[in-house]
C-alpha cells in the first residue's frame, strides 16, 4: 500500500483578498473594535452584520473565541453560580470548560450510536436535575432529529444554547444550526468553518440576552457601535448591572473573516465532496460502521467518523499506530489519556466523575479525521483505500 504524504493540519491560504484586507488594518493601525473614525462602522461590526444575515439570526456578538461565546452565552442567558448544565458526553473540552468558566456544573448526557446526544438519557436527567439549561454540542458536525429535541427543550422548560464549532453553515430540514435555541455559538479557530486563527460568533433572536452579552464581551458603553445589536432602550435596562468580561474579536480578525464568509457555502460544497469520496471508500468495508446521515441534515464533512466495534483498547491504538505509518492521522476518543485536541470525559477532572456507559461503549470504537480542503478527491480516495487496507489487516489479526 502507497503511504499517503499529506498534511492532516494544513488548511488552505486565504488568498489575496484577504491579504489585502489585514494589510488595509495593519496600514491604519485602528485594530481595537472601537478604534473607528465619527460615522464609520467598524470591521467587526460589519462582520456581525453580515453573519447575522448569514445565519438569519437578529443578533450577532464578535467574540475572541469560540469558547468565550459559550461561556459568555451562558452568563447571559443567566446561569448562577453552582447551577447544572446538561451537556453531550460526547464532546470536545472546551463545552464542559466554558460551564465551568461560566460558574456551571457539567451533567453529562448519553450519546447514541448516531453520535448525537440520547433523548431518552436527556429527559431523565433534566427531571431528575431540576437543570435549567442545556448546552448541546453538535459534535464533529453531526446534528440530531432537532425538530424532536425542540419538543423536550419546550416540554422540559430548558434554555437551549448550541455549541455549532462544528455547525457552521449546516442546517435540519432548512433551519440552520444555532437557530433552534436562544443561542448559537460559532468558532473561528484554525481548523473551522472561517478561519481568523482564534475567534468566536454570537447569534441570537432575543434582545435583552444579546445586550446583556455584548456587555460582558467588554464593551464599556459603547455599544451603540455595534451592528447587529439591539436598540438601545434594551442596554438602558441592564447595561449597570451587567459587568464587563473583555473577550472582544478585533478588526483584524473580522477583516481577514469577512472575505471568507462570502465564498462559505462554495467552502463546504468543497467538504462534503470530500467527506463523500472518503465515505464512499468506507462503505462496505468489513467491521467499519459509519454514521447514517438523516435526509433532513445539511452538513459540513469538514471531518469524518467511522467506528470499529469490539476492538481492545491495544487493537485500536494498534489500528491508529498501523494508520499512521501509511501517512494518515486517526485520532482515537476511547483513548485514557488526552491526545491534542481530543479527549473524552474521563480525563476532564475538573467535572464530577460520571457514570456514562452507553458513550463510553460508543467512544472505545470511534475513529475521527479532519479533512481539510487542501486535499483533492483522489487523496481522500487515497486515504479511505489506506484505511480499509488497515481495518481488514486488523480484522484478519483478530481472526488468527
Amino acid at each position: 500500500m502507497q503511504p499517503f504524504g499529506g498534511s492532516f493540519t494544513q488548511q488552505e491560504g486565504l488568498g489575496e483578498d484577504v491579504i489585502e484586507a489585514a494589510a488595509e488594518v495593519l496600514r491604519s493601525g485602528r485594530l481595537h473594535r472601537y478604534n473607528s473614525a465619527p460615522g464609520e462602522i467598524s470591521l467587526a461590526s460589519q462582520l456581525e452584520e453580515a453573519y447575522a444575515a448569514y445565519q438569519g439570526a437578529r443578533y450577532c456578538l464578535s467574540c475572541a473565541s469560540g469558547g468565550y461565546a459559550m461561556s459568555i452565552a451562558l452568563r447571559a442567558a443567566g446561569l448562577r453560580p453552582g447551577e447544572t448544565v446538561l451537556t453531550n458526553g460526547f464532546t470536545l473540552a472546551p463545552v464542559p470548560g466554558a460551564i465551568v468558566s461560566a460558574g456551571g456544573r457539567p451533567l453529562l448526557v448519553e450519546i447514541t450510536d448516531d453520535l448525537v446526544i440520547d433523548f431518552d438519557d436527556l429527559e431523565r436527567k433534566a427531571q431528575t436535575s431540576k437543570a435549567r439549561f442545556l448546552l448541546l454540542s453538535n459534535m464533529r458536525g453531526h446534528l440530531a432529529d432537532m425538530e424532536r429535541l425542540r419538543e423536550i427543550i419546550r416540554k422540559l422548560d430548558l434554555i437551549l444554547i448550541e455549541d455549532c464549532a462544528h455547525t457552521m453553515g449546516a442546517s435540519w430540514n432548512g433551519v440552520k444550526s444555532g437557530n433552534f435555541g436562544l443561542a448559537g455559538c460559532f468558532s473561528t479557530q484554525t481548523y473551522k468553518h472561517l478561519n481568523s486563527g482564534e475567534g468566536g460568533l454570537l447569534t441570537s433572536n432575543d434582545p435583552e440576552f444579546m445586550a446583556r452579552a455584548i456587555v460582558l464581551s467588554g464593551s464599556y458603553m459603547l455599544y451603540e457601535r455595534h451592528g447587529a445589536a439591539p436598540a438601545r432602550e434594551v442596554f438602558d435596562r441592564i447595561r449597570l448591572d451587567t459587568p464587563n468580561m473583555s473577550g472582544r474579536m478585533d478588526n483584524l480578525r473580522a477583516a481577514v473573516l469577512l472575505p471568507q464568509l462570502e465564498r462559505l457555502d462554495d467552502s463546504i460544497e468543497r467538504w462534503n465532496q470530500r467527506y463523500r469520496a472518503v465515505e464512499c471508500g468506507l462503505a462496505g468495508v468489513r467491521g467499519i460502521v459509519l454514521r447514517h446521515r438523516p435526509h433532513r441534515e445539511h452538513f459540513v464533512g469538514s471531518s469524518i467518523q467511522f467506528r470499529l466495534p469490539g476492538l481492545t483498547p491495544d487493537q485500536a491504538r494498534e489500528f491508529v499506530a498501523d494508520s499512521g505509518r501509511l501517512g494518515v492521522e486517526l485520532k482515537w476518543f476511547g483513548a485514557d489519556a488526552p491526545v491534542g485536541f481530543t479527549s473524552n470525559h474521563h480525563s476532564w477532572r475538573y467535572v464530577d466523575a460520571q457514570h456514562l456507559p452507553g458513550t463510553d461503549t460508543v467512544l472505545s470504537s470511534l475513529f475521527d479525521m479532519r479533512l481539510p480542503l487542501t486535499f483533492s478527491l483522489e487523496d481522500c480516495r487515497h486515504i479511505a483505500a489506506i484505511i480499509a487496507h488497515c481495518a481488514e489487516r486488523l480484522l484478519l489479526a483478530r481472526a488468527s
